[in-house]
Protein backbone atom coordinates (compact mmCIF):
# COMPACT_ATOMS: atom_id res chain seq x y z
CA UNK A 1 0.00 0.00 0.00
CA UNK A 2 1.36 3.43 -0.94
CA UNK A 3 0.85 6.25 1.52
CA UNK A 4 0.33 9.51 -0.28
CA UNK A 5 2.25 12.64 0.56
CA UNK A 6 -0.79 14.89 0.58
CA UNK A 7 -3.47 14.24 3.16
CA UNK A 8 -6.80 16.00 2.51
CA UNK A 9 -6.31 19.78 2.34
CA UNK A 10 -2.51 19.50 2.59
CA UNK A 11 -2.00 21.05 -0.84
CA UNK A 12 -4.23 23.96 0.21
CA UNK A 13 -2.26 24.27 3.44
CA UNK A 14 1.07 24.71 1.67
CA UNK A 15 -0.43 26.84 -1.09
CA UNK A 16 -1.88 29.16 1.56
CA UNK A 17 1.55 29.53 3.14
CA UNK A 18 2.93 30.72 -0.19
CA UNK A 19 0.01 33.12 -0.57
CA UNK A 20 0.61 34.57 2.91
CA UNK A 21 4.40 34.70 2.55
CA UNK A 22 4.77 32.24 5.44
CA UNK A 23 7.71 30.50 3.78
CA UNK A 24 10.45 30.49 6.38
CA UNK A 25 12.28 27.76 4.48
CA UNK A 26 12.74 30.05 1.46
CA UNK A 27 16.23 31.58 1.39
CA UNK A 28 15.52 33.75 -1.61
CA UNK A 29 18.61 32.25 -3.28
CA UNK A 30 20.46 28.97 -3.66
CA UNK A 31 21.91 27.46 -0.52
CA UNK A 32 25.67 28.03 -0.07
CA UNK A 33 25.92 24.27 0.31
CA UNK A 34 25.34 23.90 -3.41
CA UNK A 35 28.51 25.86 -4.23
CA UNK A 36 30.40 23.53 -1.90
CA UNK A 37 28.99 20.44 -3.56
CA UNK A 38 29.24 21.42 -7.23
CA UNK A 39 32.89 20.24 -7.58
CA UNK A 40 31.86 16.80 -6.27
CA UNK A 41 28.99 16.36 -8.70
CA UNK A 42 29.19 14.47 -11.98
CA UNK A 43 29.79 16.74 -14.94
CA UNK A 44 26.89 18.29 -16.86
CA UNK A 45 24.58 17.32 -18.43
CA UNK A 46 24.15 14.85 -15.56
CA UNK A 47 20.54 14.37 -14.50
CA UNK A 48 19.53 16.11 -11.24
CA UNK A 49 16.26 15.83 -9.32
CA UNK A 50 15.10 18.51 -6.88
CA UNK A 51 12.09 17.24 -4.91
CA UNK A 52 9.94 19.84 -3.11
CA UNK A 53 11.73 22.46 -5.20
CA UNK A 54 9.66 25.44 -4.03
CA UNK A 55 10.48 28.53 -6.07
CA UNK A 56 13.46 26.66 -7.43
CA UNK A 57 16.57 28.78 -6.84
CA UNK A 58 18.77 25.69 -7.08
CA UNK A 59 16.90 24.65 -10.22
CA UNK A 60 18.01 27.89 -11.90
CA UNK A 61 21.58 27.58 -10.65
CA UNK A 62 21.97 24.01 -11.87
CA UNK A 63 20.34 24.73 -15.23
CA UNK A 64 22.79 27.58 -15.74
CA UNK A 65 25.62 25.14 -15.00
CA UNK A 66 24.37 22.87 -17.79
CA UNK A 67 22.74 20.11 -15.74
CA UNK A 68 19.57 18.34 -16.87
CA UNK A 69 17.19 19.26 -14.06
CA UNK A 70 13.82 17.88 -13.00
CA UNK A 71 11.95 19.81 -10.30
CA UNK A 72 8.87 18.56 -8.44
CA UNK A 73 6.52 20.39 -6.09
CA UNK A 74 2.79 20.23 -5.42
CA UNK A 75 2.17 23.90 -4.57
CA UNK A 76 0.79 25.54 -7.74
CA UNK A 77 2.14 29.01 -6.97
CA UNK A 78 5.65 27.67 -6.39
CA UNK A 79 5.54 25.86 -9.73
CA UNK A 80 4.21 28.99 -11.44
CA UNK A 81 6.97 31.15 -9.93
CA UNK A 82 9.64 28.70 -11.04
CA UNK A 83 8.28 28.46 -14.58
CA UNK A 84 8.20 32.26 -14.82
CA UNK A 85 11.81 32.53 -13.65
CA UNK A 86 12.95 29.86 -16.08
CA UNK A 87 11.28 31.73 -18.91
CA UNK A 88 12.86 35.04 -17.86
CA UNK A 89 16.31 33.46 -17.77
CA UNK A 90 15.74 31.44 -20.95
CA UNK A 91 16.60 28.29 -19.01
CA UNK A 92 15.04 24.85 -19.41
CA UNK A 93 14.03 22.29 -16.81
CA UNK A 94 11.37 19.63 -16.46
CA UNK A 95 8.94 21.05 -13.89
CA UNK A 96 6.29 18.75 -12.43
CA UNK A 97 3.41 19.57 -10.09
CA UNK A 98 2.84 16.34 -8.18
CA UNK A 99 2.64 14.51 -4.90
CA UNK A 100 6.13 13.08 -4.36
CA UNK A 101 4.77 9.80 -3.04
CA UNK A 102 2.55 9.33 -6.07
CA UNK A 103 5.12 10.36 -8.69
CA UNK A 104 7.59 8.18 -10.59
CA UNK A 105 10.26 9.47 -12.98
CA UNK A 106 10.75 7.82 -16.37
CA UNK A 107 14.40 7.08 -15.52
CA UNK A 108 16.69 7.41 -12.49
CA UNK A 109 18.90 10.38 -11.72
CA UNK A 110 22.61 10.88 -11.16
CA UNK A 111 22.03 13.34 -8.30
CA UNK A 112 19.17 14.23 -5.97
CA UNK A 113 19.28 17.56 -4.14
CA UNK A 114 17.13 17.08 -1.01
CA UNK A 115 16.59 20.20 1.07
CA UNK A 116 13.00 20.66 2.18
CA UNK A 117 11.00 17.53 1.42
CA UNK A 118 11.96 15.22 4.29
CA UNK A 119 11.50 17.79 7.04
CA UNK A 120 8.06 18.71 5.64
CA UNK A 121 6.82 15.11 5.77
CA UNK A 122 5.27 13.47 8.80
CA UNK A 123 8.01 11.15 10.16
CA UNK A 124 5.74 8.14 9.60
CA UNK A 125 6.19 8.79 5.87
CA UNK A 126 9.99 9.03 5.99
CA UNK A 127 10.74 5.33 5.28
CA UNK A 128 8.66 5.30 2.11
CA UNK A 129 10.19 8.55 0.94
CA UNK A 130 13.72 7.28 1.66
CA UNK A 131 12.99 4.15 -0.38
CA UNK A 132 11.86 6.33 -3.25
CA UNK A 133 15.01 8.45 -3.09
CA UNK A 134 17.08 5.29 -3.35
CA UNK A 135 15.05 3.97 -6.27
CA UNK A 136 15.22 7.33 -8.05
CA UNK A 137 19.04 7.24 -8.12
CA UNK A 138 21.33 5.30 -10.41
CA UNK A 139 23.73 2.94 -8.61
CA UNK A 140 26.51 5.14 -7.28
CA UNK A 141 24.27 8.21 -7.54
CA UNK A 142 24.59 11.06 -5.05
CA UNK A 143 22.08 12.29 -2.50
CA UNK A 144 22.92 15.85 -1.49
CA UNK A 145 21.02 16.35 1.74
CA UNK A 146 20.31 19.39 3.89
CA UNK A 147 18.41 18.18 6.94
CA UNK A 148 16.86 20.77 9.24
CA UNK A 149 17.87 20.84 12.90
CA UNK A 150 15.04 22.29 14.99
CA UNK A 151 15.92 20.40 18.20
CA UNK A 152 12.29 20.43 19.23
CA UNK A 153 9.27 18.18 19.01
CA UNK A 154 6.61 18.60 16.38
CA UNK A 155 6.61 20.09 12.93
CA UNK A 156 6.74 20.86 10.13
CA UNK A 157 9.57 21.35 9.84
CA UNK A 158 10.36 18.14 11.67
CA UNK A 159 13.72 17.72 13.39
CA UNK A 160 16.01 15.47 11.34
CA UNK A 161 18.21 13.95 14.03
CA UNK A 162 21.43 12.28 12.89
CA UNK A 163 20.57 8.94 14.52
CA UNK A 164 17.20 8.94 12.75
CA UNK A 165 18.90 9.68 9.43
CA UNK A 166 21.42 6.88 9.97
CA UNK A 167 18.54 4.45 10.45
CA UNK A 168 16.54 5.86 7.57
CA UNK A 169 19.46 5.79 5.13
CA UNK A 170 21.00 2.54 6.26
CA UNK A 171 24.54 1.51 5.36
CA UNK A 172 23.17 -1.51 3.47
CA UNK A 173 21.96 0.88 0.75
CA UNK A 174 24.02 4.02 1.30
CA UNK A 175 27.67 4.99 1.65
CA UNK A 176 28.07 7.60 4.36
CA UNK A 177 30.78 10.28 4.61
CA UNK A 178 33.31 10.06 7.42
CA UNK A 179 32.40 13.53 8.65
CA UNK A 180 28.78 13.77 9.76
CA UNK A 181 28.67 17.05 11.65
CA UNK A 182 28.90 19.71 8.95
CA UNK A 183 26.09 22.24 9.13
CA UNK A 184 24.84 25.17 7.07
CA UNK A 185 23.27 28.18 8.73
CA UNK A 186 19.81 29.26 7.64
CA UNK A 187 18.29 32.77 7.69
CA UNK A 188 15.53 31.39 9.93
CA UNK A 189 18.15 31.00 12.67
CA UNK A 190 18.13 27.20 12.40
CA UNK A 191 20.87 24.99 11.01
CA UNK A 192 20.82 22.25 8.41
CA UNK A 193 22.95 19.12 8.67
CA UNK A 194 24.79 18.85 5.34
CA UNK A 195 25.44 15.29 4.15
CA UNK A 196 26.48 13.72 0.86
CA UNK A 197 25.37 10.08 0.62
CA UNK A 198 25.98 7.71 -2.26
CA UNK A 199 23.68 4.90 -3.29
CA UNK A 200 25.46 1.59 -3.18
CA UNK A 201 25.90 -0.26 -6.49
Amino acid sequence: MTITFTEPNQQDRWENRYAKGATGWDRGESSPALDRWLPQMPVPPARVLIPACGRGYEVITLCQQGFTVTAVDFAPSAIAALNLELKKRQAQATVVQSDLLAWEPPQPFDVIYEQTALCALEPTLWPEYADRLCNWLVPGGMLLGLFIQTNRAGGPPWHCALDSLETLFGSDKWVWPEQKDQTIGHPSGLKELALVLKRRD
